[in-house]
C-alpha cells in the first residue's frame, strides 16, 4: 500500500515537471513577447500605482532641471549684453578720440602754429581740480616729455591754458578759468587789444578788459591770443589761438566799463584728450 502511494506521487511530480517543460518551450516558442507580455500583464497595477506615486517626484526633478537650464540661459544672455555693451561704450569712445585728435591736428596747420617752432605733445586728463575757483587738471605727460612750465595747453577747440607745473611724467594745467590766469588777447577781425581773465563770481565766464576802447566790439566776434614781443621777451602764448567768443558787447557796457564778456570755446569742464605746445621760443 505504501508503494503504491509512493509510486502514484513520484508519477504526479514527474507529470508536474513535464508539464512545466512543455509550458516553458510553448513561452519560449512564442519569443520573448509573449514573456514580457506575461509579466506585464502580473505587475501592470503595482506599476500603474507606482507610476501615480513617483509623478510628483518627475515632475519636481523636471522643474528644477528646467529651472536650472533657464538661469543658465538667462546667465549667458546676460553676459552677452553686457559684452555688447562695452563693445558699443568702446567704439563710442574710440570716435569721441578720433573727433578730438581731428580737431587737434586741424588746429596744428592753423597759421597760428604752421609756422612756429612749437612741437605739440599729445596727453591725457587724469585728475580735476575739486574747486571752481582753482580751475587746474592734471595731465599725463611731463618734463621726461619736454613739457616745461608756461608751455601753452590746447585743446580741439583751442587754448585751454598753461603749464603750472611739470614733473617727470605728469603735469598740472592752469585754465583759463583759473583766478590766477590772465591772458593777453585781441578780438578779431577789429584788433581790439585787451587782457583775458575769469569772471568773479562766475569762473566758467570770461571778461576782456580793453586796452583799445575806440573801436567797437559786437557779440559775435572772435576773440584769439594776441602774442607780443617786446624788448627780448615774448609772450607764452603764440599769437592767434582760439580762446572764445563775445557773448555781450553794447556800446553803453563798452564806454562805462570798457570791457565784454567772453564765452570759451573749450568745454573747459569736459576736457579729455590735449596738446602741450613745446619747445616754443619765449625770450
Amino acid at each position: 500500500m505504501y508503494r503504491k502511494q509512493v509510486r502514484r506521487r513520484r508519477a504526479v511530480l514527474a507529470l508536474l515537471i513535464v508539464g512545466s517543460f512543455v509550458l516553458l518551450s510553448l513561452t519560449y516558442g512564442q519569443g520573448s513577447r509573449g514573456f514580457q507580455r506575461s509579466v506585464s500583464t502580473i505587475f501592470s497595477p503595482v506599476q500603474s500605482v507606482a507610476d501615480r506615486a513617483l509623478k510628483p517626484a518627475r515632475d519636481l526633478v523636471d522643474w528644477f532641471d528646467k529651472t536650472f537650464d533657464a538661469r543658465g540661459e538667462n546667465d549667458r544672455l546676460k553676459s552677452q549684453l553686457v559684452k555688447a555693451r562695452e563693445q558699443a561704450v568702446a567704439g563710442e569712445e574710440a570716435l569721441q578720440e578720433n573727433e578730438q585728435l581731428r580737431k587737434l591736428l586741424d588746429l596744428n596747420r592753423s597759421p597760428a602754429l604752421v609756422y612756429t617752432a612749437y612741437e605739440p605733445v599729445t596727453g591725457r586728463v587724469i585728475a580735476r581740480s575739486p574747486t571752481v575757483w582753482r580751475s587746474t587738471v592734471t595731465i599725463d605727460v611731463g618734463s621726461g616729455d619736454g613739457v616745461e612750465v608756461d608751455d601753452p595747453v590746447i585743446s580741439g577747440d583751442g587754448l585751454i591754458g598753461r603749464i603750472a607745473s611739470a614733473g617727470p611724467g605728469s603735469s598740472q594745467v592752469m585754465l583759463l578759468t583759473d583766478h590766477a590766469s590772465a591772458i593777453s588777447a585781441k578780438v578779431v577781425p577789429v584788433g581790439v587789444q585787451g587782457v583775458i581773465k575769469p569772471e568773479i563770481g562766475n569762473p566758467e565766464d570770461l571778461i576782456l578788459d580793453f586796452i583799445d576802447s575806440t573801436k567797437e566790439v559786437h557779440g559775435g566776434q572772435t576773440v584769439v591770443t594776441a602774442g607780443w614781443r617786446a624788448q627780448g621777451l615774448a609772450s607764452h602764448f603764440p599769437p592767434g589761438l582760439p580762446l572764445g567768443e563775445v557773448t555781450k558787447a553794447s556800446i553803453v557796457e563798452q564806454e562805462a566799463n570798457e570791457q565784454v564778456d567772453v564765452r570759451p570755446f573749450a568745454d573747459l569742464r569736459n576736457l579729455d584728450l590735449v596738446q602741450v605746445l613745446t619747445g616754443g621760443s619765449r625770450r
